[in-house]
C-alpha cells in the first residue's frame, strides 16, 4: 500500500448525460472534490481530474472524460502514470442491481453487468480493486438504456442525493482506514 491513492468516478461526458442516473459516479466525485478543495479540472489520461490530499494520503479524483464502456483506459493510464497499486483504487459506480438510494463497497468483485467495470477490469487486466457502488434500482416500464441515461424522478432525487453523501463519506472512510472499515460502516447503514 502506497501513500497515494486514486479514486475514479465513473459517468459519461457532456451536459446531455448530467443529472442521469448513469453519472452517479461523477456525482460523488464532484462531491468529495468539493469537500476536500480539490479542482477536478485538469485534462490528461482522457480524463478531467484533480489532485489533493486528505488523511496525510496524496489523492488522485478522476472522472474518464470517454464514454462508459471506455472508462478503463483513462484509469489504467492514470494508474500507470502515478504507479498505484490496485489495492490503492477505489471506483465508484452506478448499480441497478442496487435499490435506488442504497450503497455497496466491495474489495473486489466481477463486472457485474456494468460496461464501465467490465472495461477498467479488462485494462487493468485484474478484478482486485475497491469499488463503491450507488444503487439506482430497475424500471419495470423502461429497458435499461433508456433509464439508466435517464433523469431520476421527484421521489427519487433525495434518495440519490442521501446515497451520493453517504458513498462520498464511504470513500473518505476508506482514504482514511481502508477497504474493511469502509465496508463494516457504510454496507452495514444499508440493511
Amino acid at each position: 500500500m502506497s501513500d497515494m491513492k486514486l479514486v475514479a468516478g465513473l459517468g459519461n461526458p457532456g451536459g446531455d448525460y448530467a443529472d442521469t442516473r448513469h453519472n452517479i459516479g461523477f456525482r460523488v466525485m464532484d462531491s468529495l472534490a468539493e469537500a476536500l478543495g480539490i479542482e477536478v479540472k485538469k485534462r490528461k489520461f482522457g480524463a478531467r481530474f484533480g489532485l489533493g490530499e486528505f488523511a496525510d494520503k496524496k489523492l488522485i479524483v478522476l472522472k474518464p472524460w470517454q464514454f462508459m464502456n471506455r472508462s478503463g483506459q483513462a484509469v489504467a493510464t492514470a494508474a500507470g502514470f502515478y504507479k498505484i497499486h490496485v489495492a490503492d483504487m477505489l471506483v465508484v459506480t452506478d448499480d441497478m442491481d442496487l435499490e435506488s438510494g442504497r450503497i455497496r463497497i466491495r474489495a473486489k468483485g466481477s463486472a457485474g453487468g456494468h460496461n464501465g467495470l467490465a472495461d477498467i477490469i479488462e485494462k487493468l487486466g485484474t478484478n482486485a480493486f475497491a469499488r463503491c457502488r450507488v444503487g439506482i434500482g430497475r424500471s419495470q416500464e423502461w429497458d435499461a438504456v433508456d433509464f439508466v441515461l435517464g433523469k431520476p424522478g421527484q421521489a427519487e432525487q433525495p434518495l440519490l442525493d442521501a446515497a451520493i453523501e453517504r458513498a462520498r463519506d464511504a470513500v473518505l472512510c476508506w482514504i482514511e482506514y481502508g477497504i474493511e472499515k469502509a465496508m463494516n460502516q457504510y454496507n452495514r447503514l444499508n440493511d
